[in-house]
């Protein structure tokens, strides 16, 4: 079975139907990665026996008829603990880690009858944007398998886009769920910080990490998105007020909404790039339905790469203490002293990119450089934070690219740091201010997906689907397929 010619609904209706079984799903799921995997490289690890066990579960139980997860299956970035099965961040640090708990949207998954499949592929500790930060392998394109799938979630969208599962969930720090599926072709939602418990998320940016769903359609995103959101006592940070249906009321049109359109996310000298001109036709097709176009300005936005790289690496440096080679880990063999347990440890455990950024977090919150540094990025982030308030005050929801170009050759840019964060350059500034944003096709390039984001008011997300439904049914991009073949 090839879930790209599915939705989750459809796959449900199925199981009620008994035209298939959840064992059958899972099953295809297995044969879908044995036969594709070596080629796209999205799992690090699986867990076959314990996912068919929860299947024949759900078979001998039966399929709740009001419940369209119940034996469906899922993906697993590897960066969210998963009790008894494996959860290595894709780092050599963690690469034996075998946590003793599940997260908590692993445990709402369990609850609503979903069945973890496996572990996805990533960059090291979700610092990357291409998956080639990964310790364990390269995740490759399903469209193009010679180019990235985007970052730091490039297993998740990966899996989903060539059809080895229905639905994964990653976590997106600066954009790590909108720009793979913008690189992929899928619907990602970065939901409102705090909408969804961090509690099992290996933490990067503490305050900037969120969990989110990758789907190849806005409404399966939705439900979702409504299985995994809600209150958790063990994180203080996740939204005391109560979790909406998002799929209530999705089919409602955008007759009367008020699209704005941040002249900052657009080259401002008139030239027109691809990816542009794809998102002006949404906008175009946006108006056709009744919307009303606004222009809106984000004059801060351009603080957003520095803004979110210093509070970014300087949260990363205070969270990545506790990986020292003595309590849990990776620990060298090759020690004299206990200096040598946390130096050698540590430079041995960690890549390339993860030790740049923890030297660049340390150096920003060090003595005689704070001021300068972070608390400038913290300042800059109100500024950000108020321009999107400020927005909202005159539209309901915004629309934008996801990236500035479509996904780039495997190699392209890993030699270079700097290239590689300005690609981040639309995606930052949306958890800099918290808000949510939804990425979903809008169009192709040389037969590479280009991806648009809307972004909407804090704890919005239910217009955001609206939106995203509405555009989705119009043009029906989700029903295009990828090659699984290398492009010229």
């Amino acid at each position: 079975m090839n879930f790209l010619d599915y939705t989750l609904e459809e796959l449900h209706e199925k199981l009620v139907n008994k035209e298939l079984t959840a064992v059958d799903l899972i099953e295809s799921v297995y044969s879908n990665i044995e036969e594709t995997d070596d080629e796209v490289g999205a799992f690090i690890t699986l867990n076959k026996e314990e996912a068919l066990n929860a299947a024949k579960k759900v078979d001998e139980k039966g399929v709740e008829e009001g419940n369209v997860l119940s034996g469906l299956p899922i993906g697993i970035k590897d960066n969210i603990s998963t009790k008894g099965v494996k959860t290595t961040a894709a780092s050599k640090m963690l690469e034996n880690f075998i946590p003793i708990y599940d997260a908590t949207v692993v445990e709402k998954l369990n609850q609503a009858g979903m069945i973890s499949v496996g572990k996805l592929n990533m960059d090291e500790f979700a610092m990357g944007g291409s998956t080639e930060n990964s310790a364990m392998k390269i995740t490759r394109n399903p469209w193009d398998l010679t180019r990235v799938p985007g970052g730091s979630s490039g297993g998740s969208a990966a899996a989903v886009a060539a059809g080895q599962i229905p639905v994964s969930l990653g976590s997106d720090t600066g954009g790590s769920i909108r720009q793979p599926a913008s690189f992929t072709g899928l619907v990602g939602m970065k939901p409102t910080y705090g909408r969804v418990s961090r509690y099992g998320l290996i933490a990067f940016g503490s305050s900037l990490d969120q969990i989110g769903p990758f789907t190849r359609t806005v409404k399966d995103n939705a439900l979702v998105l409504n299985a995994i959101s809600g209150t958790d006592d063990k994180d203080s940070t996740s939204y005391r007020g109560n979790t909406p249906d998002f799929t209530e009321n999705i089919d409602e049109g955008v007759k009367g909404l008020r699209i704005g359109v941040p002249k900052e996310y657009f080259n401002e000298d008139g030239k027109e790039t691809t990816i542009e001109k794809s998102v002006r036709e949404a906008l175009d097709a946006y108006k056709e339905m009744g919307a009303e176009i606004v222009e809106v300005s984000l004059p801060h936005s351009k603080y957003g790469i520095p803004a979110y790289y210093i509070i970014a690496s300087s949260e990363a440096s205070s969270n990545l203490q506790r990986f020292d080679g003595i309590r849990y880990g990776y620990r060298s063999n090759n020690i004299g002293s206990l200096e040598d347990i946390y130096v050698k440890s540590r430079s041995e455990g960690f890549g390339l990119e993860v030790k740049r950024r923890i030297m660049l977090g340390t150096f920003s919150l060090s003595s005689g450089f704070y001021d300068a540094h972070f608390k400038k990025a913290a300042q800059a982030r109100t500024l950000i934070r108020q321009d999107f308030a400020k927005a909202f005050e005159e539209v309901d929801v915004l629309v934008a690219p996801t990236t500035t170009s479509t996904a780039f050759k495997i190699g392209g840019k890993i030699e270079d740091p700097i290239a590689m964060y300005m690609a981040d350059v639309l995606t930052v500034p949306v958890n800099l201010a918290g808000v949510p944003s939804l990425s979903m096709p809008c169009g192709f390039f040389e037969g590479l997906p280009i991806g648009m984001q809307i972004i909407g008011k804090q704890f919005d997300e239910q217009t955001i689907y609206k939106a995203a439904y509405a555009y989705e049914k119009a043009t029906e991009l989700y029903k295009e397929k990828p090659s699984l073949k290398g492009g010229e």
